[in-house]
Order: structure tokens, then sequence, then C-alpha cells
């Protein structure tokens, strides 16, 4: 008689990574919504909200290719995190390519003197954005080393 077991996308979920992926595709969506307001933001907006004059100019300034980074960082995460929680083989790669515009818009913000216009908290911010895209990307690898 042959032995039933269960493939790999039938296996139940570890409690951790569907923590993991709900917490991702939740960040992201949070980060979805500050890249919109990123593509709509003004000087006359960002002063209102607090910055100054010149910080305001950097954040409306950023070359196209930094709004790109965001928004595919933001995207992938978001996608990323979706197909992990489904186990989706494509969840490596999608969060590798997120991985990868958050470092290049980290690059950016220190190359284009956003870090230097906004200070710490800047490079704070923009620090835990790429940490915890490293982290999805970690658990994309431990999933698929599981499965």
């Amino acid at each position: 008689m042959t032995e039933l077991s269960l493939t790999a996308p039938f296996r139940r979920m570890p409690i951790w990574l569907s923590a993991v992926a709900f917490g991702g595709i939740a960040w992201n969506a949070f980060g979805a919504v500050q890249f919109a307001g990123s593509l709509t933001a003004t000087v006359d907006s960002l002063t209102a909200s607090g910055l100054t004059a010149g910080q305001a100019a950097i954040m409306t300034g950023y070359p196209l290719w930094m709004t790109l980074a965001f928004g595919l960082g933001v995207a992938g995460g978001l996608a990323g995190s979706l197909l992990l929680l489904l186990r989706h083989r494509l969840s490596r790669p999608v969060l590798g390519v997120s991985l990868a515009a958050y470092l290049a818009l980290w690059v950016g913000d220190a190359v284009h003197g956003v870090f230097s216009a906004l200070g710490v908290t800047q490079v704070v911010i923009l620090t835990t954005v790429v940490a915890i895209a490293a982290a999805l990307f970690a658990a994309s690898r431990l999933s698929a080393a599981r499965t």
C-alpha cells in the first residue's frame, strides 16, 4: 500500500510565515499610500505639513529613477508578500526586486541630499524600510527551503 503525503503547497503554513506575510502586506499597503502621496506632493503641501521650503524642494525634486525605485519597492513588496502568503515560488524573486529597489532608493537619498536635508529621521526611516524588505526576502528564502 502506498503512503499518502501532502505535497509542499498543501502543507500547513507555519504561523511565523503567515505573520510575516500578513505583516508585509500591511506594511507595503501603508507604503503604497505613502507612494501615492509622494506623487501628488507639492512644495506648498509639504511646507504646510511642516517641512521647510528647502526640504520640500528636495522632496519634490527627486529624479525620475528614484520615484520609479520607490514605486517598484512598494509594488514588489506588496506583490511579493501576497505571493509569500500563497507560498508561491515567485515570492523570492519579486521580494528580491523590491529589496534592490529600496537599496537603490537609499543610495539615491544619500547622493541627492535627502538625508542631509531631512536629517537622521529620514536615514532611520529608509534604513528601516530596507531592513523590512530584507527580512521579507529572507523569509521567502526560508519558505522556499521548507517546501
